[in-house]
């Protein structure tokens, strides 16, 4: 009986079967990239608005707390849109004929609302809670980036699960002292920075993070100051240095860290912020 296949033939299925298999490879890594990608995340895109907004003029230029116009931030899963009337607190005294604000005063007006594009948007069936992060000392730089330095605002990270999973396997790495929660500029402790912490009784009602006391300026060189500035008590008042003895309490012990792991952990610990073994529940972060 005649032959039906050529001897090559094994060469050829073999070749197609590596071939197939590093196709099939190729595309896994194709679309893993893609879904990475600022195409896909947004990360570094700047989104038309209907005022271009700038953080920087805002934040850095004039000073402005975050809190200001994000004033649910705290107490919210929702840091909150800012209304027209925010705006128009100060914008009805400056600028008030520019033509960039024209629909700023068009929306006061008439009542209809700006639409802001949200630059941080998070898919529908994520759960994320700006208020436990933030009472927790996750400062806003560590998500968003240095807004006091964006003209325009845009996604720095890509808030991506990996992202999310990557500071909650280590939080030390991005905990700070609450006091520095809104301070773009903060610095993690070094050498030559070093950050000063203390641990007051707890109180119930009050969030954990509230019984640490930490500061960048060294408490044995302050205490002296402290007690120069302090005044006689009188029947009718307290000392008049009641309120910056209260900022640095004397008998308090502070401990010294001149490193982010040290002071992380240390602050991990006091503000009971839960491990990667206590978050067991996918319902944590989906709904």
């Amino acid at each position: 009986m005649a032959q039906i296949f050529d001897r090559s033939s094994n060469a050829l299925a073999r070749a197609s079967l590596v071939l197939t298999g590093l196709i099939v490879i190729a595309l896994g890594v194709t679309l893993d990239q893609l879904q990475r990608s600022p195409w896909v995340t947004r990360q570094g895109q700047r989104p038309d608005q209907p005022v271009p907004f700038s953080h920087k003029h805002h934040v850095q230029g004039l000073g402005l707390q975050c809190q200001y116009c994000h004033v649910t931030v705290e107490k919210s899963s929702y840091a909150g849109i800012p209304p027209t009337k925010t705006c128009i607190n100060c914008h009805a005294q400056i600028w008030t004929n520019a033509q960039l604000l024209e629909p700023v005063r068009n929306s006061w007006a008439t009542g209809q609302s700006l639409v802001w594009t949200k630059v941080h948007d998070l898919p529908d069936f994520v759960y994320f809670s700006h208020e436990i992060h933030v009472n927790k000392g996750l400062g806003c730089a560590s998500c968003h980036g240095r807004v006091d330095q964006m003209p325009l605002m845009y996604a720095q990270n890509t808030l991506q699960m990996e992202w999310c999973l990557d500071c909650h396997r280590n939080p030390a790495k991005n905990i700070r002292p609450v006091g520095e929660i809104y301070n773009m500029a903060w610095e993690k402790p070094a050498e030559d920075r070093p950050v000063w912490c203390s641990v007051n009784d707890e109180r119930s009602g009050v969030p954990t993070a509230a019984s640490v006391s930490c500061t960048t300026r060294d408490p044995a060189a302050l205490a002296p100051q402290m007690a120069s500035l302090e005044l006689p008590l009188t029947a009718a008042r307290g000392r008049a240095s009641d309120v910056a003895a209260a900022a640095l309490p004397a008998s308090a012990t502070y401990t010294k860290f001149t490193s982010q792991d040290e002071l992380g952990h240390f602050l991990v610990d006091h503000y009971k912020i839960r491990t990667p073994k206590d978050l067991t529940s996918c319902e944590v972060c989906h709904r």
